[in-house]
C-alpha cells in the first residue's frame, strides 16, 4: 500500500473527531437495493468506524478490516461489541466466510486494482451486495475555496485524489461504477448521490484537513506552514459540500 494509504494511524483521534458522520440515508439506500435484510457484512478499510457503526447499530453483524492498528483501536471505542475487527489490508484477506454485503467507505481507492473485483466477489455470497461510498469535502463558498487553494499552492497543487481509472469528473458514471460495469463478477450497477452539507468552525475545518492524506505526508514544518496560511484566509465558520456518491452492484450467481 502507498504511504498515503498508511498515513492515517498517527491522527486516528483527529480522524474520529473531525470527519463527518455518515447519514442514515446511506444505510437505507443500501438496504433498499439489497431488497431483503442483510445479516452479515465485511468492511474494507474501516478506519475509526464511521460507517461501521451505521450498519452495526442497525443489526448487521460487521467484520471491520483495516491495515492500521491505531485506527482499529480508535474504532473499538465507538462501535458495538458485536463488531469483529481484523487487522489486514484488503489484499491480505483470505477467502473463507462469505458475506451478504461487502462495503468500503472512502477507502476503496487505496486498494490494489489488480484482481480487485475477483477478491470482492470471493468474499460475497452469490447475489450479495457490494457498496462503495465517498466523495470530496469541498468548501461550498467558491471565494473561500479559491483563497484556500491559493494559500496551499506553495505546498500542494491539490489535496484531492484523482479518479483511480482516470474517469473525468463530468462523466455521468463515476469510478468505481465504471469498473464494476466492466467486471464479469457483478451486475445491476447503480450510482446515487446523497446530498450533504456540513458547517463547522475554521479551526475544526483545519482539523479536518489534518486528517487528509495529502497533508499528512508533507514534512512536519511544511504541514505547520500550510495550516497557518490556510487559517489566515478562513472566515470564522465554513460550510462544506460533502455529497456522498454511492455505488451499488450485485454479485452474479455462481455458474
Amino acid at each position: 500500500m502507498s504511504g498515503r494509504a498508511l498515513s492515517f494511524g498517527v491522527v486516528a483521534e483527529a480522524y474520529e473527531r473531525f470527519r463527518p458522520e455518515y447519514p442514515v440515508e446511506l444505510f437505507d439506500r443500501v438496504m433498499a437495493y439489497a431488497g431483503h435484510p442483510v445479516r452479515t457484512a465485511l468492511e474494507i478499510g474501516a478506519g475509526t468506524g464511521k460507517a461501521t457503526r451505521l450498519f452495526a447499530r442497525r443489526g448487521v453483524m460487521v467484520t471491520a478490516t483495516d491495515p492500521d492498528g491505531a485506527m482499529l483501536a480508535e474504532l473499538r471505542k465507538h462501535v458495538p461489541t458485536s463488531v469483529r475487527t481484523v487487522r489486514a489490508a484488503f489484499e491480505d484477506l483470505r477467502p473463507g466466510e462469505r458475506y451478504g454485503l461487502v462495503y468500503a467507505a472512502a477507502a476503496l481507492h487505496w486498494t490494489n486494482p489488480r484482481g480487485r473485483w475477483s477478491r470482492v466477489a470471493a468474499l460475497l455470497e452469490p447475489g450479495g451486495v457490494f457498496a462503495s461510498c465517498g466523495g470530496p469535502c469541498q468548501l461550498a463558498d467558491p471565494a473561500v475555496e479559491e483563497a484556500v487553494r491559493a494559500a496551499r499552492a506553495p505546498f500542494l497543487e491539490s489535496d484531492e485524489i484523482p479518479s483511480p481509472d482516470g474517469t473525468p469528473p463530468d462523466q455521468e458514471m463515476q469510478w468505481p461504477g465504471t469498473e464494476l460495469r466492466q467486471s464479469e463478477w457483478f451486475t445491476d450497477v447503480q450510482q446515487t448521490v446523497l446530498e450533504r452539507r456540513v458547517t463547522m468552525s475554521a479551526r475544526d475545518y483545519a482539523g479536518h484537513l489534518s486528517t487528509v492524506s495529502a497533508y499528512l505526508v508533507l514534512p512536519t514544518a511544511e504541514r505547520a506552514q500550510v495550516f497557518s496560511q490556510i487559517m489566515q484566509v478562513l472566515p470564522d465558520r465554513v460550510e462544506m459540500a460533502a455529497d456522498i456518491t454511492v455505488h451499488l452492484a450485485r454479485r452474479r450467481h455462481d455458474d
